[in-house]
């Protein structure tokens, strides 16, 4: 009789505790979850330009004698503007024969049609925009470049991410954490722990089609807090 006596009284006791921990655990399950933006305007740290022109003839030896004079007077153009030697390829030229095209005529002026590329990888941004604007001095000493087209556009690229990354994060979360303060503010609630925490992937673009070289990064974190009353 004691026994029953006691186990009863356990029921009791849990049964009267039951509804605190219950609410005591709905409690932890109340969240919020919220996004942080960080986004940073940046220049890029290296450009890649690529140099084309194409020179045309029937006597394949001069048009590769012509290329030859070509590049010389490119590569002279590039040094003389500050990029290092190191930085600069030449590319093997690329010869088409109209004759032994399996396409079109052979009642076309010119036989030969030889396409060759100087690219420049440096992390001088400054001295290559600024040759790229005197590109008409080639043409005038008869090197008919072209422009920025699909084939050989030119890259601007940001290649020191990981160096900004810790401080993008930070202030993302920081403003994940304004975000979820002005939640708890609003609901009389007030932000308990973290619950979750996801870092969004990020994204470089360009700031716009007319500054390639601007760069805008940009990072969203994803963090869900606990709220407590």
């Amino acid at each position: 009789m004691k026994r029953t006596l006691i186990i009863a009284a356990a029921i009791v006791l849990a049964g009267a505790m039951l509804p605190v921990s219950v609410a005591k655990l709905k409690s932890y399950d109340r969240t919020v979850d919220v996004k942080g933006l960080c986004e940073r305007e940046v220049k890029a740290d290296k450009v890649i330009w690529p140099i084309m022109y194409k020179v045309m003839g029937n006597d394949l030896s001069e048009v590769l004698r012509q290329i030859d004079s070509n590049n010389s007077t490119i590569l002279e153009f590039l040094r003389e503007g500050g990029i290092r030697a190191e930085d600069i390829t030449v590319s093997t030229p690329l010869i088409s024969d109209k004759y032994a095209s399996e396409y079109g005529n052979n009642d076309r002026v010119y036989r030969f049609l030889v396409t060759n590329t100087l690219t420049v990888c440096s992390e001088d941004i400054d001295a290559v925009m600024a040759l790229q604007s005197r590109q008409s001095e080639l043409m005038k000493k008869g090197i008919p470049t072209t422009g920025d087209t699909w084939e050989n556009k030119t890259q601007f690229k940001f290649e020191a991410l990981n160096d900004i990354k810790p401080e993008m994060i930070e202030e993302a979360t920081g403003n994940a954490r304004m975000a979820a303060d002005k939640f708890a503010k609003d609901s009389g609630s007030r932000i308990g722990k973290i619950k979750t925490a996801t870092q969004g992937t990020f994204s470089i673009e360009d700031r716009d089609s007319n500054t390639p070289y601007i760069k805008r990064i940009r990072v969203v974190t994803y963090v869900t807090y606990y709220i407590r009353h």
